[in-house]
């Protein structure tokens, strides 16, 4: 009796189970499809002709029809099934009648193909016609995904292990209990109190200004806290009748009615009563500062609890993600009172210290020629001033404990700069937030330099409205960049003459009206200063470049990460075509600027920008060289954004109009700000004076 491939005439609707009997009757027998015997008829023809591709119709169409089959005979071989097949593995679950027999009478017929028959390569299926990507539809009738229920499926209900502490950037991670990317509220872990040590003079304000400006632009919600805040007026009334918000590092400020442009004379009755009740102010001189004065270091002690508590209040309760006490905190009883007090409120909230130390003079001399214009000795006659500074040091240094086997052995993470960012030791860095700071940190230099900051010259899109795009400069575009290379090469001389004439003029200590730049590299001589021109990789940009390019005295590289914030699939459109197509983007980004990122392949928004540029703002940090960006609006808003110390909800709207030129010049007090304009018809740049950082009217932009 021949053996043949036996296909049911009528097929059973998916939908319909299989009767008992017909599902009894089959249980004799292996089953195979009709898409079996396509397979088949492509892998092996008996007459040497390659077969048609397999239809996978019967797992996917709305019936499936069902066959049997028997054993091979003698006369030819049974097509084999997806089962039976040697390189496809279903499972025990897909092989209900599977037996070792079955396999090895499968293989022995493919050894015992009669003469003349032909295998084939078995034909390459597309991607979206193959069976095997594809899941068989259920057979239940259509119902609403039910979505998991969120559990425990851990050994202790509530979970008692604090979540992981991985890298959270804004805009570029999200996660269930944080959409927006920042450190929620429930991460405590991820958290962290930053502690400043050191001698007085030794730059940690410094430090710790950059430190809050770099990840506040990094959007992580960061304060200072300073205990010299606090003492100021603690010691004209007690310490906890004082406004909270003393000990922010910003200046108090009262507002004040102005009367025809002016302040209004403050009436006589008024003083008099100012005067008779102001609280006598406690001696602040070196001797406040004395570890033998019991009285004062009790006080000391307790303002540096008080302020360490409101730095915990905000970030266990106000939304905080940083929190730096800044103080000297430069004995191991304090810094181990403050670890204790932070671990007894909240004991997942992350510590590192942060140590300054100072070995150069001529660093030591510029950080006490800033201390004597502080709030300490603000109009006070300078060569005392100093004495009593130096009195106040030798105080503390008597009792101070640098940063070291103390904190190792209790595993407290740290990190120590020696002469602000020549030398940096770290130890048992945890999370993110300690990595990245250790790494901004290393970035730190003290060199007089300028950083100037412009966008391109106008382009045809600029020209057209358009958005985005690579377009070339027009006539107007070119001519603004010869006239700034022009008006560059003047003020990079007429600076290296002022540099000069201060360091001439400068004295110890300093005598009234001196403006000596603070800066201890003033060794070096000033002539060797290179100026980097940085552009963009799109045409706009590197034409802005152009006249930099042909002197030898300028280095120019054109960057990547500069590019233009990318607009998706809005590129090459003007704002109105936005508006009159895709109005509920449009609407969308007008609503929330900073946090919208364009539709489309490669679409980007502010937060990415930001992201992108970190390591650019690390690299302007680290080098000694002058350096000029020509960029593109959003990069500008977002550079501008990191040297003004502006908000995140300045950034999006920040103006930035082609034509205006920036200077800024680090300090150790902060930075040095000038603004040019671009006037078209002298062929030069004007300063602008009192130039302060503005919104765009131009709410598309």
């Amino acid at each position: 009796m021949n053996n043949q491939r036996i296909v049911s005439s009528s097929a059973i609707p998916r939908s319909i189970p299989t009767p008992p009997e017909q599902a009894i009757a089959n249980d004799s027998q292996p089953l195979t499809t009709s898409f079996d015997a396509n397979l088949a008829t492509a892998i092996v023809s008996r007459d040497g002709a390659s077969g048609t591709p397999p239809t996978p119709s019967s797992l996917n169409g709305d019936n499936l029809a069902i066959s049997h089959h028997s054993t091979p005979s003698h006369k030819g071989l049974a097509p084999p099934t997806l089962n039976n097949l040697p390189h496809v593995s279903l499972g025990p679950v897909a092989h209900p009648h599977a037996h070792p027999s079955s396999l090895a009478t499968a293989l022995r017929a493919l050894n015992e193909v009669p003469e003349g028959a032909t295998f084939h390569e078995f034909p390459t299926l597309p991607s979206n016609d193959s069976p095997y990507t594809k899941s068989i539809s259920s057979t239940a009738p259509a119902s609403p995904r039910i979505p998991p229920v969120r559990q425990n499926s851990g050994s202790q209900t509530p979970r008692v292990r604090p979540h992981a502490t991985t890298l959270s950037i804004p805009g570029m991670t999200r996660s269930l209990i944080s959409p927006d990317g920042k450190i929620a509220d429930r991460d405590v872990a991820a958290k962290l109190v930053i502690i400043m040590v050191g001698l007085p003079a030794r730059g940690k304000s410094y430090i710790t200004k950059k430190l809050r400006r770099y990840l506040s632009w990094q959007q992580h919600n960061t304060r200072i806290f300073n205990v010299g805040n606090r003492r100021r007026i603690a010691t004209v009334s007690s310490p906890t009748l004082h406004r909270k918000e003393s000990s922010m590092d910003m200046p108090p400020q009262t507002a004040t009615i102005l009367v025809n442009g002016a302040q209004p004379p403050e009436s006589p009755a008024r003083k008099n009563d100012q005067d008779d009740s102001a609280p006598k102010p406690m001696d602040q001189s070196a001797k406040f500062f004395d570890p033998n004065n019991e009285q004062a270091s009790k006080l000391r002690e307790e303002i540096a609890i008080d302020t360490l508590n409101e730095l915990l209040d905000y970030l266990i309760s106000g939304g905080g993600s940083v929190g730096i006490l800044d103080a000297t905190n430069s004995t191991l009883h304090r810094r181990q009172n403050l670890f204790n007090h932070i671990k007894a409120r909240e004991p997942k909230l992350g510590i590192l210290f942060i140590e300054s130390v100072c070995k150069n003079p001529n660093l030591l001399e510029a950080n006490m020629r800033l201390k004597l214009s502080g709030p300490d000795y603000k109009d006070k006659d300078p060569v005392k001033s100093l004495a009593d500074f130096k009195e106040r040091v030798k105080a503390y240094e008597s009792a101070y404990v640098p940063l070291g086997d103390y904190e190792e052995e209790h595993e407290m993470q740290y990190i120590k700069m020696t002469d602000v960012g020549k030398k940096l030791t770290h130890f048992g860095l945890g999370g993110f937030l300690s990595s990245g700071i250790a790494h901004y940190l290393s970035s730190f230099n003290l060199s007089p330099r300028q950083i100037w900051l412009t966008r391109h010259g106008q382009s045809v899109d600029n020209q057209l409205g358009k958005i985005g795009g690579n377009s070339e400069l027009t006539d107007r575009g070119h001519l603004y960049s010869l006239v700034l290379y022009k008006f560059i090469t003047q003020k990079r001389q007429e600076w290296l003459v002022e540099q000069k004439d201060k360091i001439a003029q400068a004295s110890f200590p300093p005598v009234p009206g001196d403006q000596s730049p603070p800066y201890p590299d003033l060794s070096r001589e000033l002539d060797e200063k290179n100026f980097c021109v940085w552009t963009s990789m799109l045409t706009r940009s590197i034409q802005t470049a152009q006249h930099f390019e042909a002197d030898e005295d300028y280095d120019v590289k054109n960057w990547e990460m500069l590019n233009e914030l990318n607009a998706g699939k809005f590129e090459g459109l003007t704002y109105e075509d936005i508006a009159r197509t895709h109005n509920d983007e449009y609407r969308k980004r007008q609503m929330d600027k900073l946090h919208y990122v364009y539709p489309g392949v490669g679409g980007e928004g502010y937060l990415q920008v930001i992201s992108r540029l970190r390591d650019m703002v690390r690299e302007i940090e680290r080098i000694k060289d002058h350096v000029m960006i020509i960029g593109h609006r959003s990069i500008c808003r977002v550079l501008m954004a990191y040297f003004m110390d502006l908000t995140r909800d300045d950034i999006a709207d920040l103006d930035m109009p082609l034509g205006m030129l920036y200077a800024i010049e680090p300090k150790p007090y902060g930075i040095e700000f000038h603004a040019y304009k671009y006037d078209e018809q002298m062929g030069w740049f004007n300063e602008v004076p009192g130039y302060k950082p503005t919104r765009t009217v131009d709410r598309s932009a």
